[in-house]
């Protein structure tokens, strides 16, 4: 049997299979008394626990049932001075997905009778805060024409008696009841005092804005927060929305590809580049536009440093008349139009813009928790939710390991690959390995197919909780013929050898990893 190995991509492996572990003390299965991983030791569950949860696992897979929490916020939130209160914007919002939510209520769990509204409610506020009612915003989700539910904190801020330079947002979730569903937190807000008027040095990226990076645009007139309209998507148009806002990722594009069809480009994006924006819900792009800073209501034609967060900006329509007109990307009520600017008599690299046509970019983050309680028989919260960021595999001839590289890993998680558990061995909050399952498992004639199996990888905690993810894993086949009835005749030699070179070009990337988008 060939040793565990990390697999070097340059050498042709063997099939990167596992039939068994190998024989060291080191990796001999052990399990806690209460059936949990000990850290650095493989485990499994037992047979009998290990077939019901096949069949739930399997359910879980072919009935989608998943339930996701979605958390969309700025990357950076103004501090607010004295008694001023500086309410984040875009405010945090949050989205809850998937046909998980409108399943009925577990055993103990059911709604009385009359009983009508959302089936969970929300708390949002700030990490390290006491929790009291006042620094805590309550969410009333309301269900959207996709059947996803919105709620939104919009009056959530941070003063200058909060010194630190970075806090996440806490979302607290309570089903109808009173039971616990969980905590959440959103990414790393970074807190500044008030928007960079400096040009921007690419020696201090913290608050310039790569090509590729999600971004947020809104409009507020006359400073009055009640006048903001976000840029937003409503039945495949872009609006000019007083309650939602969207999130777009910005690309630095080029100018000799037609629209649609601009392949990306890597950098930090700069006043006077072509840029497009793409919705990252729908799709949806904006036709490419000339970014330019704005000063006092002017577009300026001849800046081409860096943008910053919270920096106010115009999209101009490229195409124009020469001069300092030309037509931008504007606003009236809820409605995306365009503007014709007016040129500057005194400045040739100037252009007047009117209000609607000011827009302010901030950069945004989201961070996505999935997870069906449909399987689990427990009261216990589903947090903390584990997050898969990339797997890496290792490993050649009879065994093959998968580390899942990521954050919030916890003793007691398996490794599913489809509806087959994996030996698991927990490393660290942030590590999970696993041995990859024979194939065999997924169905005893596979070897004789000439086509590829790919399955999910998803987690599940030991009370039965189902962690599903973006993750799949796909086995590729290993071509040799079926073995033919007594007293037929040998294949020829030559026959072999086309098997065995079709066999060695196909392991060489025996397994693949792919994310899901």
């Amino acid at each position: 049997m060939d040793p565990l190995r990390t697999a070097d991509p340059s050498a042709p492996p063997g099939p990167l299979t596992h039939l068994s572990l190998p024989g060291s003390s080191e990796t001999q299965l052990q399990s806690g008394a209460d059936g949990r991983s000990l850290a650095g030791s493989w485990t499994r569950s037992s047979p009998e626990c290990a077939s019901i949860l096949r069949e739930g696992v399997r359910r879980c897979l072919q009935q989608r049932c998943e339930q996701t929490v979605r958390i969309l916020h700025a990357k950076v939130a103004q501090k607010s001075y004295g008694n001023e209160k500086r309410f984040f914007c875009p405010p945090p919002c949050v989205y809850l997905s998937g046909p998980g939510w409108r399943v009925k209520p577990a055993q103990g769990q059911a709604q009385q009778g009359g009983e009508t509204g959302p089936t969970v409610c929300g708390y949002m506020g700030l990490d390290g805060a006491s929790g009291s009612a006042a620094e805590t915003q309550k969410l009333n989700f309301e269900e959207q024409p996709d059947s996803r539910e919105f709620g939104c904190a919009k009056t959530l801020y941070i003063s200058d008696a909060d010194k630190r330079k970075h806090f996440r947002l806490v979302l607290r979730l309570v089903l109808r009841g009173g039971q616990e569903l969980g905590t959440f937190h959103s990414r790393l807000i970074k807190v500044i005092s008030k928007p960079s008027q400096k040009k921007q040095s690419l020696k201090n990226t913290d608050l310039c804005i790569s090509s590729g990076s999600k971004v947020s645009l809104f409009n507020r007139l006359r400073s009055q927060t009640v006048s903001t309209r976000y840029l937003s998507v409503e039945d495949g148009a872009f609006v000019a929305s007083a309650r939602q806002w969207a999130a777009f990722t910005l690309h630095l594009a080029d100018e000799h590809c037609s629209q649609g069809d601009f392949p990306p480009r890597e950098g930090y994006v700069r006043y006077g580049s072509l840029v497009q924006l793409v919705c990252t819900v729908t799709g949806i792009t904006l036709p490419p536009m000339i970014i330019r800073k704005v000063a006092k209501q002017y577009a300026l034609l001849d800046v081409d440093e860096p943008i910053s967060q919270l920096h106010k900006c115009a999209f101009q329509f490229p195409g124009g008349p020469p001069g300092g007109g030309g037509t931008y990307l504007c606003l009236a009520t809820e409605k995306v139009v365009q503007f014709q600017a007016s040129p500057c008599p005194k400045e040739a690299n100037r252009a007047l813009l009117n209000d609607s046509s000011c827009w302010t970019i901030i950069g945004t983050e989201s961070v996505e928790f999935s997870f069906s309680t449909s399987l689990a028989c427990t009261r216990e919260p589903v947090t903390p939710v584990p997050l898969i960021s990339t797997l890496e595999l290792s490993g050649g001839g009879d065994v093959a390991t998968l580390e899942l590289h990521g954050e919030n890993f916890h003793v007691g998680l398996k490794v599913w690959f489809g509806d087959v558990e994996a030996e698991t061995m927990y490393r660290s909050p942030r590590s999970l390995v696993c041995v990859v399952p024979d194939v065999a498992a997924f169905g005893s004639d596979w070897r004789w197919l000439r086509t590829p199996i790919t399955v999910p990888v998803s987690l599940v905690r030991a009370d039965g909780l189902f962690y599903p993810s973006a993750f799949s894993f796909t086995y590729t086949p290993e071509y040799s013929a079926r073995p033919g009835p007594p007293g037929a005749p040998e294949p020829a030699t030559d026959a072999d050898a086309l098997l065995e070179s079709i066999h060695h070009e196909f392991t060489r990337t025996n397994f693949h990893l792919f994310i899901q988008t």
